[in-house]
């Protein structure tokens, strides 16, 4: 499955599925996200159809980083059926992988 790039119209829609969500919030001035892109691009085509890999830039939809208390970037959250089921910062692809088979 391709990324998805969010925003504050399609964010709910999005992560309402019974797939495990990894959104990455990130901005394009941060160092470290900058960083991070290219482990999450990378994800998201391994992944395949098994879970839904997103992007929300927070300068784009800041409504929607502050809901969910993003005070820095990158933060990334995970959601299974809509809900907030955890969160982490920078980390490898591996642990991400590993995460998202968690939720499956």
């Amino acid at each position: 499955m391709a990324l998805i790039h969010l925003t504050s119209e399609n964010f709910d829609r999005v992560i309402n599925t019974t797939k495990p969500v990894l959104v990455d919030f990130w901005a394009p001035w941060c160092g470290p996200c900058k960083m991070l892109g290219p482990t999450i691009d990378a994800l998201a085509e391994e992944i395949g159809d098994s879970a839904v890999i997103c992007k929300l830039d927070v300068d784009v939809a800041p409504d929607i980083a502050q809901r969910f208390s993003v005070n820095a970037v990158p933060t990334i959250l995970f959601f299974k059926n809509g809900e907030r089921v955890g969160a982490c910062g920078m980390t490898s692809k591996d642990d991400l992988k590993a995460r998202l088979k968690a939720l499956a």
